[in-house]
């Protein structure tokens, strides 16, 4: 089974954050600039919650400019993680269950990279491809 571990090492573990101060305005442009749907809230080393274009949609309710809004009145503050020794299947269950599509992943409560559920669906893609390529190969080899 692919691991969440299996999973950063291929995508890399590059993460991007914000403050919990900066202006909801602010971490939409990174979210822009780094083509990302959701970005970490970090105060310092402390994962305070996170950020989606979800958390947005809700801000347009409030009727104030995103130069005017912090994130910490809109992020995610619950925020659902996982560990790099988890299982692809176990983000599946997880994004299903809590209804999310980003898990920041932690090793000793430091973040260490965020899988997405693009990058879940790559890996059951790939493990399907390769699986369909044995069986392929199976069924050719035993044909004289």
């Amino acid at each position: 089974m692919t691991t969440v571990g299996q999973i950063l090492r291929n995508k890399g573990d590059e993460t991007w954050s914000i403050t919990s101060e900066a202006t909801i305005y602010d971490a939409l442009r990174l979210m822009a600039d780094k083509n990302i749907g959701a970005v970490l809230v970090m105060d310092g080393d402390n994962l305070s919650g996170i950020f989606s274009e979800r958390d947005y949609a809700r801000s347009i309710t409030l009727n104030k400019s995103p130069h005017e809004v912090r994130v910490k009145e809109l992020m995610s503050a619950k925020v659902v993680t996982i560990t790099r020794d988890k299982t692809i299947e176990n983000c599946m269950e997880l994004m299903t269950n809590q209804r999310i599509r980003h898990l920041p992943v932690l090793d000793q409560k430091r973040v260490i990279g965020v899988i997405s559920i693009g990058d879940v669906v790559k890996s059951i893609i790939s493990k399907q491809q390769h699986t369909i390529k044995e069986l392929e190969n199976y069924i050719t080899s035993g044909v004289s």
